[in-house]
């Protein structure tokens, strides 16, 4: 008997654009990306397209370019990947614009120097690349940086650096790279006029965290005084909060703060749990918990933090329900109200209510199952979610 979406999924694509105007977008590990359309109660598929490569891991919109552009970055893991740019219909829909052929293993990727230039980091290569944009077939890089290590780290999947992702600051003047290998915080400045990255002193987290994903903080919106940057350990199942200054005629330094369990104090993590993605709105961060199961079965969770905006210090609030099992991405919308979902395994985007007085997360408001469920702590399933907004 066809499943549900078999069933609906065609009819919503034969429905005209205006009917079904899409805000999100979820790519799979099949090699799509799929547009979604939420309307403060209902989610549903409206259109999907390939031409991302065969794994695209993450998803990269750029909200400030005037013809909505996405990136896709492909984890391809045999040695030919692709870097695709897409842009976004009204309706919805994905017209490329551009791709190359890399190497493939990229897990995650940002534009950089006002959108001139792209970077990526592959986790098993140990490697930061760098591409120009327009992305043009047939490109090479701009740069390819190689880490090493001197020795491995105290947990085994510390045997060589897997940078997993390449963010950019605030200023724009710097991109990081938390290295989930090596325990560090990369830091690199940036040469605006030709893309090139020159490297900084790192910061270091502790040993055995494994870094994977940050997101900044001020107490004043586009201010770099009292800027903090929060950062996801993987390894550790906690987040780390970092002071962030910018001394003058040097690169921008990071002094390690806090490091907090992803869980309330007291519980320990399941085994095979993993902290996945952090974000940060308003005066709250957010972690994503995967494989804990915390909230029943093929359930995990998040934790909820609150930032004391004279400080930056943080404090735990509370565990809620990811409705999702293995969260690997999250998203939260610029009104603050609602928070996207990325279930891996559990292949589906949850939309769940968030207040933005309190911070705290609340109820499943819409929930849609998308392509095929992944293997349980496989690399397959549903690899990213972002609004379009």
């Amino acid at each position: 008997m066809p499943s549900l979406n078999q069933l609906v999924l065609p009819a919503l694509l034969s429905l005209p654009a205006q009917v079904l105007g899409a805000n999100l977008l979820a790519s799979h590990y099949t090699g799509k990306i799929y547009s979604l359309s939420f309307d403060d109660s209902t989610l549903e598929i409206t259109s999907s397209t390939g031409g991302a490569g065969s794994l695209p891991a993450w998803l990269s919109y750029n909200s400030e370019s005037s013809d909505k552009t996405v990136y896709s970055v492909d984890e391809d893991w045999f040695g030919s990947g692709v870097l695709a740019s897409f842009t976004v219909g009204d309706d919805g829909s994905l017209t490329q614009t551009g791709k190359l052929t890399t190497a493939g293993a990229s897990v995650h990727g940002s534009p950089y120097a006002d959108s001139q230039f792209f970077a990526t980091v592959e986790y098993d290569p140990s490697t930061l690349t760098t591409y120009a944009l327009p992305l043009v077939d047939g490109a090479k890089p701009l740069q390819k940086l190689k880490f090493t290590m001197e020795s491995a780290g105290p947990n085994p999947r510390q045997n060589a650096p897997h940078p997993h992702s390449a963010q950019v600051d605030p200023t724009g003047d710097y991109l990081i790279v938390p290295d989930l290998g090596a325990d560090l915080i990369r830091i690199f400045s940036i040469d605006a006029s030709s893309g090139n990255l020159t490297a900084c002193a790192p910061g270091t987290t502790g040993a055995g965290d494994g870094p994977r994903h940050g997101a900044w903080w001020s107490p004043e919106e586009g201010s770099t005084d009292g800027l903090m940057l929060y950062t996801v350990n993987e390894l550790g199942n906690s987040v780390t909060s970092w002071t962030v200054t910018y001394p003058e005629g040097e690169c921008l330094t990071l002094e390690r703060q806090q490091t907090l369990s992803s869980y309330e104090e007291g519980v320990t993590p399941a085994d095979g749990s993993k902290a996945a993605e952090v974000q940060v709105k308003g005066n709250y961060v957010y972690v994503a918990n995967r494989a804990d199961q915390t909230f029943g079965d093929e359930l995990d969770s998040f934790a909820t933090y609150e930032i004391d905006a004279s400080s930056g210090e943080i404090t735990f609030v509370e565990s809620t329900n990811a409705f999702s099992w293995f969260p690997r991405t999250f998203q939260i919308n610029k009104e603050g109200t609602f928070v996207a979902v990325g279930g891996q395994t559990s292949s589906n985007v949850a939309i769940i209510a968030r207040d933005p007085e309190t911070g705290k997360l609340g109820d499943l408001v819409a929930d849609i199952d998308v392509a095929t469920p992944g293997n349980e702590q496989q690399e397959d399933g549903l690899a990213a979610v972002i609004w379009v907004e």
